[in-house]
């Protein structure tokens, strides 16, 4: 069971959100609140999934509550729905491009679309709940999404993807902002020139009448020729590389002639059409490539390796410590007096003498068991190449997991995730085994 909880006062908002849940309720609990202290005490208890943030609530301090998550990456567990009361307030916060926020809406918007929201994110959860906690080390993830012509779609997709890479350390900070950019203005020049055929004229001459183009989108996507064509997002993400292909079922356009210069008059490429879209992703990927009929582009971007984005506030005040190539972090059998997370770097697990696995950045921390069980060191752990850790004391952690208590309750789903993956594992090679004997 999700929970929801709905930062709210509004009567319109609690409404929809009950409704909904009710619909769900095999799948989410709702929890309403609206004074600013309680949220945030909530908030750190129970790291709820999934929160509702009314900035139509006047009673509420939204921006306090956004950046009190924002502060600390173990709250980016789950996502925000954000709901304002107009247009202009929506462009506001999507211009943060705030990567625990998965679609903002106007309350007329949020009453339409609340219920297909949650089925997005049930269908999608996998990267919206667990992207908090880490993945098994080395594995490729690779699937596909397709969705209809709808500017929310784009929002969602683009917004959760991108959250889904930072949070789980495979771009830095610095990339997050652009990627999502990019993604966004490659999918909209697919919904609009591909799918919808909008050309650059048509655009400009609808929003000097109308002051917006979603009406446009919505005429064009409800005419017959266009009504079933699709966007489809197809991803492959591994420690080396990030790569997305975006596919529409339009007509294709000469990308030649926006990505290549003009030899003879040497002058940059025009970028009126679908021109923005592509010099903005290339400035963030450096290269994509379409296919011959140009409905169809591939951006990609390197991984970021070996470097945690997920370091708790607490946890910036302790000392942190270096380590060169095959420097001991601690041997087997000694005391288990300190913890640590991992910053940067990989580390070699030996049991006696024979290495039985390699910690990253994804492991988080570094001799947890045998700290939190007052145990002695079950294993020699040495760095591979240059590495950072920040070392914590039993008494300085055990007193920040008092101050801050959603610290304990984060770790025990990351332990328990991580049990989870080990005896998934196990199960593997027992039957990998059994099928070898017969």
């Amino acid at each position: 069971m999700k929970k929801i909880l709905t930062i709210s006062s509004n009567p319109e908002v609690l409404e929809t959100v009950k409704n909904a849940v009710f619909t769900f309720s095999k799948y989410f609990d709702g929890e309403y609140l609206w004074e600013t202290t309680q949220i945030i005490t909530y908030i750190n208890y129970e790291l709820p999934e999934l929160k509702i943030l009314d900035y139509t609530s006047e009673d509420t301090d939204c921006e306090t509550i956004l950046a009190t998550i924002n502060a600390d990456p173990w709250l980016h567990y789950g996502g925000i729905i954000a709901v304002c009361a107009t247009k202009g307030k929506k462009r506001t916060l999507e211009e943060l491009q705030d990567s625990n926020i998965l679609c903002v809406l106007t309350i007329e918007e949020f009453k339409e679309n609340l219920e297909r929201l949650l089925k997005l994110i049930l269908a999608n959860q996998q990267f919206i709940f667990h992207r908090g906690l880490q993945n098994d080390i080395g594995n490729e993830e690779s699937g596909s999404f397709s969705f209809h012509n709808d500017l929310l779609d784009i929002h969602f997709y683009s917004s959760f993807l991108v959250a889904y890479l930072y949070n789980t350390s495979r771009i830095s900070a610095q990339n997050r902002f652009n990627l999502q950019m990019a993604l966004s203005e490659l999918l909209n020049n697919a919904l609009e020139h591909g799918n919808l055929e909008i050309s650059f004229e048509e655009k400009t001459n609808w929003m000097m009448e109308n002051g917006e183009i979603v009406s446009l989108i919505r005429k064009k996507a409800a005419e017959e020729r266009f009504k079933d064509r699709k966007i489809k997002i197809q991803y492959t993400l591994n420690d080396n590389y990030c790569t997305f292909t975006i596919t529409d079922d339009g007509n294709g356009f000469d990308w030649r002639k926006y990505t290549e210069k003009n030899d003879e008059l040497d002058e940059e490429p025009n970028t009126e059409l679908h021109g923005r879209g592509i010099q903005l992703s290339k400035g963030v990927i450096g290269k994509l490539t379409y296919n011959e009929k140009g409905n169809e582009v591939t951006l990609r971007i390197k991984s970021q390796k070996d470097a945690s984005n997920n370091i708790p506030v607490a946890m910036r005040s302790f000392e942190t410590v270096t380590f060169k190539d095959k420097d001991v972090i601690f041997r087997e059998n000694e005391k288990s007096n300190d913890l640590y997370f991992i910053v940067s770097g990989k580390y070699a697990v030996y049991s006696g003498r024979k290495l039985v696995s390699i910690l990253t950045p994804n492991d988080m921390f570094i001799g947890e068991m045998a700290f939190l069980l007052n145990d002695r060191r079950s294993a020699t752990v040495l760095a591979s190449g240059n590495c950072r850790l920040i070392k914590i004391p039993k008494i300085d952690f055990l007193d920040m997991i008092k101050k801050n208590p959603h610290y304990g309750i984060f770790l025990s789903k990351m332990l328990s995730q991580r049990l989870y993956n080990q005896t998934r594992q196990t199960i593997t090679l027992k039957k990998q085994l059994m099928e070898l004997k017969k």
